[in-house]
């Protein structure tokens, strides 16, 4: 999908709440689908004192507008290029922006429950029990407490309390992560050194390192490792 760009919502004009007043909360909304962040401003245009302060494509669009429009909540799905929704979360963390993240996804995978845990993401949802959960998540986390999908996160205590997690497997960093989903969606070295302001030695150094630790052997299985991470469409 063509890239679009990143956009600020319109000033207001009289009648409408106030830009920056502290009683108006601002979501920014990240999806690379234009029919998902539609709808989510429908739903989210509902509440009187919220508007969306701007919607981007991607995750570089994302952190650009976060630091522009200072949003309450940012709404960022999983899945997306360039940076996906982990991603964005910890950039979010580093620039020590106020905003909090609800990660929106269509997996019921628990392994990513505890990734976006470990970026210190507060909020997710299924895409899927947005038109019911997303005024009640956002209330959530403009109040201070955290709101999690119900499923996943009970598969998550289960399996702590079953012990099922594997310790011996190594997770890869947050950057190792990147540098892969940046290779299976197509980025040569030198474009990813440009994306992430990296050296290419710094990358070919991380996308070696991923390699290792995943026991990959070429870029193709690189590839599909991804893609069965759900770390981009397949």
């Amino acid at each position: 999908m063509t890239s679009l760009p990143a956009r600020a919502v319109d000033r207001p004009t009289v009648g409408v709440p106030v830009y920056g007043n502290d009683a108006v909360k601002r979501i920014l909304i990240a999806d690379d689908h234009e029919v998902v962040r539609s709808g989510l401003r429908a739903i989210i245009e509902t509440c009187s004192n919220w508007i969306v302060s701007g919607e981007a494509t991607n995750g570089e669009q994302a952190i650009a507008l976060a630091l522009e429009t200072r949003p309450d909540i940012i709404i960022v799905d999983y899945s997306m290029p360039l940076m996906n929704g982990l991603e964005v979360s910890r950039r979010i963390k580093t620039l020590h922006l106020r905003s909090e993240v609800l990660i929106l996804t269509m997996h019921e995978n628990e392994e990513i429950l505890t990734e976006a845990l470990l970026a210190g993401v507060r909020g997710f949802l299924f895409k899927s029990d947005a038109r019911k959960h997303l005024i009640s998540a956002i209330e959530a986390l403009l109040d201070g407490r955290p709101y999690f999908t119900s499923v996943l996160l009970e598969k998550l205590l289960n399996d702590y309390q079953l012990n099922k997690q594997n310790n011996s497997r190594m997770l890869l960093t947050a950057r190792e992560q990147n540098v892969v989903q940046l290779i299976a969606e197509g980025h040569t070295n030198r474009s990813i050194s440009s994306i992430l302001k990296l050296s290419v030695k710094t990358v070919e150094t991380h996308r070696a390192s991923a390699m290792r630790k995943l026991g990959l052997s070429s870029t193709a299985e690189l590839v599909r490792y991804a893609i069965r991470k759900k770390m981009v469409a397949p």
